[in-house]
């Protein structure tokens, strides 16, 4: 898609220029320029107070050396990063990935999503993200601590419950919080609500582990019926076998769906008759195994070695939740070809440009990352809500406050592209939402 205005085509060559090699940033910046170009036309006052120069830059970019010990004794140093990109509506607030995929572009392009999902939930919270190229599979539970230690050991310098607000992501669960929440108490002697995703004995929510898979599963089927549908009865294929994958599938099978595939990096399983949900958690959660297992220990079930053929699966709805770019052109034709009719994103931009346009030229219902899977930070701002208060809130009502925020999305999301000209496109719809609410901020607060 090109600009209609010299303004944004320019704006982007110098995001590209001043952020080279960062190809999903790149990726992100453009998405959202796109979707709210109809309302700079009709919002001018956002170009002339250059809200969009400052929202496309960083507030914040901490980037840091993590050296630890292994088991042998070794040192070993990662990279750590940390990007605070807007405090226009809260603190900063956004997940933390330890995988060996992350660098500096990964980190913006994640902080980048968040500001404008964090403002979809309606609560007052910021966008933010961090990591490490840190690999905590195959390392031992002593390894993992002590690079959490170190990691905590700088990052303590520059977050805290009303400043900067982390939680977990991809390699980072509830042992990993667990580490980086005992060493962040220790530094600044001092208990408080500075991470979310904590346990439950020590200030977490309920709900918190299930919230992102669950919230996928609620704004989709509010999707799902503006066409009259519902998951009742449907055939669902799920990439991933983490934390949204897993606690999607548990809500799309309790709302009568059968689920038909899971992966992890390696490969895809396909159990025609449906994944049994029990033998996926036992062998993740408590065994950090690989999804080959569930083949291994269920006959009636296929595993194929490689991940990326699993949209080769025909299915009526898809729930991408492993990791961006997954779903491509060619994924997007199989899909639609084999009578997909809905995609919902639970990953962060796991379908590229060209897969989103060819689902939405297609009539599928989409629902984009920054919408269907805001469920996980809308309830870790419910968790930081509960640990202002010193207190906590049972399963029930977290799990209702989180299906009103969903449907709240939803609706959000539709009404804005409705009023741009754009409806049924949730993606410029997300986009818009996000942004006006962050604008109109950053407009209040003048030249910060």
């Amino acid at each position: 898609m090109n600009f209609k205005t010299g303004y944004l085509e320019e704006l982007m060559q110098r995001v590209i220029a001043r952020n080279r090699g960062e190809v999903e940033f790149h990726q992100a910046v453009r998405e959202v320029l796109e979707s709210i170009e109809p309302v700079l036309i009709k919002n001018p006052r956002y170009i002339g107070k250059g809200i969009v120069e400052s929202l496309v830059e960083p507030e914040r970019v901490i980037k840091f050396r993590v050296p630890w010990v292994d088991d042998m004794g070794r040192i070993q140093v990662n990279r750590g990063f940390r990007v605070q990109f807007s405090s226009a509506i809260g603190p900063y607030k956004g997940g933390l990935r330890f995988h060996p995929s992350v660098y500096e572009g990964i980190v913006k392009f994640l902080g980048f999503e968040q500001i404008f999902k964090n403002s979809l939930t309606g609560l007052p919270i910021g966008g933010a993200k961090g990591g490490s190229d840190f690999d905590p599979k195959g390392k031992s539970e002593g390894e993992v601590m002590r690079f959490c230690q170190s990691f905590m050991t700088e990052l303590s310098k520059h977050i805290g419950s009303n400043t900067d607000i982390p939680a977990g992501d991809i390699g980072v669960g509830v042992r990993e919080i667990g580490f980086l929440f005992g060493q962040y108490k220790r530094i600044r002697n001092g208990f408080t609500g500075v991470l979310t995703g904590k346990g439950l004995n020590y200030g977490g929510s309920l709900v918190r582990t299930e919230a992102t898979g669950y919230g996928l599963c609620y704004f989709t089927e509010e999707m799902l019926k503006e066409r009259g549908e519902s998951f009742c009865g449907k055939r669902v294929s799920i990439s991933g076998s983490g934390n949204v994958a897993i606690y999607a599938a548990q809500k799309a099978i309790e709302l009568g769906a059968k689920v038909i595939t899971m992966s992890d990096s390696d490969g895809f399983i396909y159990d025609e008759e449906g994944i049994d949900l029990e033998l996926v958690k036992r062998i993740k959660e408590i065994r950090r195994g690989r999804i080959l297992e569930y083949a291994d220990m269920c006959t009636d079930a296929v595993y194929v070695p490689d991940c990326c053929k699993i949209w080769e699966v025909p299915c009526d709805i898809a729930l991408p939740c492993a990791t961006q770019n997954e779903i491509n052109k060619h994924s997007a034709e199989l899909l639609v070809s084999n009578g997909c009719f809905a995609v919902a994103e639970g990953a962060n931009m796991p379908s590229d440009p060209d897969a989103i346009e060819y689902f939405l030229s297609n009539g599928v219902l989409f629902g984009p990352a920054k919408a269907a899977n805001a469920g996980g930070v809308a309830t870790s701002a419910l968790e930081m809500t509960q640990n202002s208060m010193r207190y906590s809130w049972n399963f029930e009502k977290v799990d209702a406050m989180l299906k009103d925020i969903m449907v709240n999305i939803y609706q959000s999301s539709s009404r804005a592209a409705a009023e741009y000209g754009m409806k049924g496109n949730l993606v410029a719809g997300a986009n818009i939402a996000g942004f006006i609410k962050v604008a109109d901020a950053m407009l209040s607060h003048g030249v910060v």
